[in-house]
């Protein structure tokens, strides 16, 4: 599998070759050619280097992680938002899996799957869940995953850039998850 990355001209233009080894692992070469620069990483199967998947947030805060995945899965069809050519915002339904990746497919000709070729920023939400009228406090919330959709065989895998989790816990209780920052709880009176 070949995929150039970046968008420079072709002399700054990153090739990104992966190969399957025997560990089980892959193993891929960047090769920079501008500088014929040459790095080695060892990355496991069904991700891209750098890539930063679901099993990693469920390893750095598994608490926090496990309620997320149980607010996305607690219905079938949940929203996603991309960029149209014009930068303006579309939503559209979507069915997301949560294991060690966030996976999700695209119909061929639909709207959102020209939006990721063009632009492979993304949003899902989860499904809301409306909070009980006698116990308004009893919302179980929602829940947000942003990144990049990667495609792959058989749809698309994100590319986690940041995952939140709103619920009210005496005030507005604002979980969030980054890359290099990991889990932070604030709460808004």
């Amino acid at each position: 599998m070949s995929t150039t990355l970046g968008s420079r001209t072709h002399r700054e233009k990153r090739l990104f070759s992966i190969k399957s080894i025997a560990t089980g692992y892959v193993l891929a070469r960047v090769v920079a050619a501008s500088r014929n620069a040459r790095r080695l990483l060892s990355v496991r199967p069904g991700t891209v280097a750098g890539m930063v998947a679901w099993r990693e947030i469920e390893a750095d805060a598994p608490e926090f992680a496990a309620r997320v995945r149980a607010l996305f899965q607690a219905r079938k069809h949940k929203t996603l938002a991309t960029l149209r050519a014009d930068g303006s915002p579309r939503i559209s339904g979507i069915e997301t899996q949560i294991g060690e990746q966030v996976t999700f497919g695209s119909m061929a000709a639909s709207r959102k799957l020209a939006d990721l070729k063009r632009d492979p920023r993304l949003a899902l939400h989860s499904p809301s869940v409306d909070p009980p009228d006698d116990d308004p406090g009893a919302w179980v919330g929602e829940a947000k995953i942003s990144g990049r959709a990667v495609p792959t065989e058989d749809g698309f895998m994100v590319d986690v850039t940041e995952v939140a989790l709103t619920y009210l816990d005496g005030g507005l209780a604002i979980e969030s998850w980054h890359p290099g920052r990991g889990h932070v709880k604030r709460v808004r009176d």
